[in-house]
């Protein structure tokens, strides 16, 4: 075996991996996960209104 082959068979097995993560990515079992993370960036402005009204509520205390 000589280096050109083991660069073929390394570039295989490279291929296959990275197959198998964009399987893993978009399968079905993952979509909850991928949704959570689509809305991530929204997050903040909910945690932000809650953060305003806690402050509104605790200066009228």
């Amino acid at each position: 075996m000589d280096i050109n082959e083991l660069r073929g068979v390394h570039t295989l097995i490279l291929i296959a991996v990275f197959i198998g993560i964009i399987w893993w990515a978009f399968s079905a079992n993952r979509k909850k996960a991928n949704d959570e993370a689509a809305n991530l960036p929204f997050a903040d402005d909910e945690v932000e209104k809650r953060t305003l009204e806690q402050e509104k509520t605790e200066k009228k205390q």
